[in-house]
């Protein structure tokens, strides 16, 4: 299974937010390209990296940091935040991003989300659905649809989308343990999605039954920046 670290950027900061609210965040004092060094010295192959700024303002706004990271390292970077236009992709890849992170537009407007799709391949998206009840929220968790999950990913599926992650939203932050029974659910009945899990995972012990459940990566965020799956684990997960 992939560890991917999560860079939850702010003006330039590495933050976390609970729950994804702005009023709710955690500042944490690394670098941004000093600690994806470290990451990628200890066997990380890749980064999950949000553009909150690029979320709010609606156009990508960390660029700066994801080119050094990109020139400078070997990581494979998923970009997300800010994405609204095809301008706005074709800016995040020249600037060295290998895969599209993509949330509300695959939702709510899949007919300009199937062109992205068309012209960049669907290899380089990773669609992320954030849920509340197996139903998908949008707009950074501030709006909820009456999408089902599992509608949802049929309708990614078709579009030749195979990486998706999911993110059970009542347990973002919280440190409160991953949402099992559903991604058990989910590989159940997508067993050919790339399923990645998001949310909620607070320990090595975690991560470990994920891999043994069959989830194709895990994104680590509060308990990794908190020190509760340390850094040492990563150096040794990757080489097993």
């Amino acid at each position: 299974m992939n560890i991917i670290p999560s860079f939850d950027l702010l003006d330039g900061q590495l933050v976390r937010l609970r729950q994804g609210d702005f009023d709710q965040k955690t500042v944490y004092p690394a670098d941004p390209f000093e600690l994806a060094q470290q990451l990628e010295e200890s066997g990380i192959r890749r980064l999950h990296m949000v553009d909150l700024d690029g979320a709010r303002s609606g156009v990508p706004s960390n660029l700066k940091i994801l080119e050094k990271v990109a020139a400078r390292t070997r990581l494979e970077i998923d970009y997300g935040g800010g994405l609204r236009s095809i301008p706005a992709l074709k800016q995040v890849w020249d600037a060295g991003a290998a895969l599209f992170s993509v949330g509300s537009v695959a939702v709510l407007a899949q007919d300009e989300f199937g062109a992205w799709v068309e012209k960049f391949g669907p290899d380089k998206f990773l669609v992320g659905a954030d849920v509340r009840d197996r139903k998908v929220a949008v707009h950074g968790w501030r709006e909820q649809t009456e999408v089902a999950l599992f509608d949802f990913i049929r309708q990614m599926h078709a579009l030749g989308i195979r990486q998706i992650s999911v993110t059970d939203i009542e347990r973002d932050g919280e440190l409160s343990g991953p949402a099992i029974d559903l991604y058990k659910d989910i590989i159940l009945h997508f067993p050919d999605i790339e399923l990645v899990a998001s949310g909620g995972i607070r320990d090595v012990a975690d991560l470990e039954e994920l891999t043994t459940m069959g989830c194709d990566g895990a994104i680590v965020g509060k308990a990794f920046f908190e020190g509760q799956i340390p850094l040492q684990y990563f150096r040794i997960s990757t080489k097993v």
